[in-house]
Order: structure tokens, then sequence, then C-alpha cells
């Protein structure tokens, strides 16, 4: 089995709250942590922009992905979203068969 860390910028707490417990709740993710505060410095359509933001760190499988990442597209206000997974190469084997246990 193959497990992924998942990154996703959103704009608001309340906004980050409502995917991670869609995503938790619907066995997209085990776990959601949510980083408050965080400032992004990005060019967007030309301009360079300063927003506050908050970071969503998924704990998922890679087999849940394309479904995950549909799912976020379809929640988040951002006309194109930060969503980009890592591998995880290693890892406690009891904190990974619970991500397996907790996602469909």
């Amino acid at each position: 089995m193959n497990y992924i860390v998942v990154l996703c910028m959103i704009d608001t707490y309340e906004a980050a709250k409502s995917i991670a417990r869609t995503l938790v709740e619907s066995k997209l993710a085990a776990c959601v942590n949510i980083v408050p505060q965080i400032t992004s410095i990005y060019s967007w359509k030309g301009e360079i922009v300063e927003d506050n933001e908050f970071l969503l760190i998924i704990k998922s499988k890679s087999e849940a992905y394309d479904k995950l990442e549909a799912k976020i597209k379809e929640l988040h206000s951002y006309e194109v979203p930060e969503i980009i997974a890592f591998d995880i190469n290693k890892g406690l084997p009891e904190y990974l068969r619970w991500i397996e246990e907790n996602v469909k």
C-alpha cells in the first residue's frame, strides 16, 4: 500500500475546517492538520500577491488521490487551488496501518 501527504492552502479557517472535516468524514483522508496564519507571497496573473492563508496537511492513500483531489476542487474557493502530493517513503507501521484503516 502507498501512502501520501497532500498539501493544500486555503484562505480562511472556516474553509480549512470545512474541507478537513469533509475529507475525513468521506474517508478520503485519515487526518488533516490545519496550520494557521501562513504568509504566502506568489505570482498570480502578472501580479505579486501577499496573502495570509491556512495550510492543510492531509494524510491519505495514493489510491484515494483522484477522489481527494476532485473533492478539494469541488469545495475550494480558489480558481487554481494548491494541491500537491508527496509519497510517504517510511513511517511508523502502526500509524500507516491506521491510515489504511481510515481511508477507503
